[in-house]
């Protein structure tokens, strides 16, 4: 049925909340009407009679219903929804600008045309499927950036009501008070030691929650391996890159704690402009698929006669994103028929020559990966790659930077794929990956990889690409998910960027 804007069933949830299942914090919210606040599912206190509980999809949308957030549970700070991984509709695309700070940036009206709708149109929309406006779904992300930044920076108030983007000091007081029952002052004494611990100068320090089990260990591996040196690292169980931001270049740590129990991972952000803040700690989520619900999927993947023993074996892989999909697309051109040195060395290559350098080294750090419109400006015969791959990779930034084709949150998924499959020199195995890691797809499939056949023949199983394809369609909706258990099956990750596909770059 639907309740509040949302596809809810009140009972289901409602055993949900009885339980306290951590697996559904994030999925929706619980309103008790006796008190006047929101909760996560898993909120360890008394569990309110059933008829003075309501259910919402968003945190906006218990806000918008006059509910404050439960300052125990801290709901806002939950898992984002799988479902906004998930879907493709205009709501998932929509909720995954807001997340990223378009509204904020650019106004509803330069939200809506991104997504082509009129403002009208998409508060429609969004009230429909979600509960709320995207007026209010920004306002909630708003409190939440102003939460952090009082908790783990020393910034004056006023400074960062306009860094987390509200209008007025005024506005920024009324909303804390609304949203928390708390003062700016209040809400900073409240941070915990963590948060205010030793940090590079300037840093703001966050938790980034996720549903378990997650193997993080194998996604550092993963991201190690294809790190680009200058503009990414993995040290001492560290992941570090340099972040493209809206305004400015930034900087990010992430960690896993050291007790190993904690249900979130230890992140640094160091931001030119601290406006950057939801944008930076949400491309770190997506490059991590934080978001994403293992176990919902392990349901599906675990019965599997093939896959079934690799989830329990090792359950909570991930497939990892980017925090740029145009880099990514860029990448993964590079890398086509080559190794994964190969496609590392191409991208630092390209990176040292035409990457914006930081101000100063952070360490193994010094720039940013180049931008689309840089690459864009090149000659094809000026790098230092087959002459074809040049031409390809400059085709592609060209099309990014004139805007023909974007990668961002609200991309079209479909609509990408249909572009990318006729640009010269890009065949099904980059457009594949370009769904698997820039769009998020958790349904894309690479029948050509050379590590997929390789662990699909290892299984006892026909590694050709047509009988690959054929098998994978037992594994919907979470092929991505089921490339990943097949690289991981064999004793190193032998897909490359590239991975030996055997795209022929028509």
């Amino acid at each position: 049925m639907r309740q509040n804007g949302a596809m809810i069933e009140p009972e289901l949830c409602y055993r949900v909340i009885e339980s306290r299942d951590a697996r559904f914090d994030g999925v929706f919210f619980v309103a008790v009407t006796s008190t006047g606040i929101y909760c996560r599912p898993s909120c360890p206190a008394r569990t309110p009679r059933r008829e003075h509980v309501r259910f919402y999809a968003t945190a906006g949308a218990a806000q918008q219903a006059g509910f404050r957030a439960c300052k125990r549970c801290r709901p806002d700070a939950s898992p984002g929804s799988p479902e906004w991984n998930q879907r493709a509709d205009t709501a998932g695309r929509a909720m995954r600008l807001i997340l990223d700070g378009v509204a904020d940036r650019e106004g509803v009206q330069g939200l809506a045309r991104r997504l082509g709708y009129s403002a009208r149109q998409l508060h429609r929309v969004l009230v429909a499927e979600l509960g709320a406006g995207p007026l209010a779904l920004a306002r909630a992300q708003r409190a939440h950036t102003a939460r952090v930044l009082l908790q783990t920076t020393s910034l004056p108030a006023g400074q960062i009501a306009f860094a987390a983007g509200f209008a007025s000091i005024r506005q920024f007081n009324a909303t804390i008070a609304e949203v928390f029952a708390q003062t700016p002052s209040q809400l900073r004494r409240r941070a915990d030691r963590w948060l205010r611990g030793p940090s590079d100068a300037g840093a703001i320090r966050l938790r980034l929650p996720y549903r378990p089990p997650f193997d993080f260990p194998a996604l550092l591996r993963f991201l190690g391996e294809r790190a680009v040196p200058g503009v990414e690292a993995v040290q001492a169980g560290t992941y570090m890159r340099v972040l493209s931001l809206p305004r400015g270049l930034g900087i990010a740590r992430v960690r896993q704690p050291e007790d190993g129990q904690s249900l979130y991972l230890g992140c640094e952000l160091e931001l030119s402009d601290v406006r950057d803040l939801p944008a930076a700690t949400e491309r770190v989520r997506r490059l991590l698929d934080l978001d994403a619900d293992p176990v919902w999927i392990g349901e599906d993947l675990g019965r599997d006669s093939v896959l079934g023993s690799m989830w329990t074996s090792r359950p909570g892989l991930r497939v990892p994103g980017t925090v740029a999909g145009e880099e990514i697309a860029m990448r993964a051109v590079l890398g086509q028929q080559v190794s994964v040195a190969g496609a590392r060395t191409l991208a630092a290559r390209l990176a040292e020559a035409y990457g914006e350098p930081l101000a100063a080294p952070r360490g193994p750090l010094a720039r940013a990966f180049p931008t689309a419109a840089r690459i864009a400006s090149l000659d094809p015969a000026e790098l230092a790659m087959p002459r074809a791959r040049g031409r390809a990779l400059v085709g592609l930034a060209q099309a990014l930077a004139q805007e023909n084709l974007q990668l961002d949150p609200a991309a079209d998924r479909e609509d990408v794929a249909r572009r990318l499959i006729t640009m010269q020199g890009i065949g099904p195995w980059t457009v594949a990956y370009i769904r698997m890691r820039a769009l998020g797809d958790p349904d894309a499939f690479l029948p050509s990889d050379l590590g997929v056949r390789k662990a699909l023949l290892s299984l006892g199983y026909a590694g050709d690409p047509r009988s690959a394809e054929a098998l994978s369609a037992r594994w919907r909706p979470w092929r991505s998910y089921a490339v990943q258990y097949l690289w991981t099956s064999l004793d190193a990750v032998t897909a490359t960027t590239g991975g030996g596909c055997r795209d022929d770059g028509r």
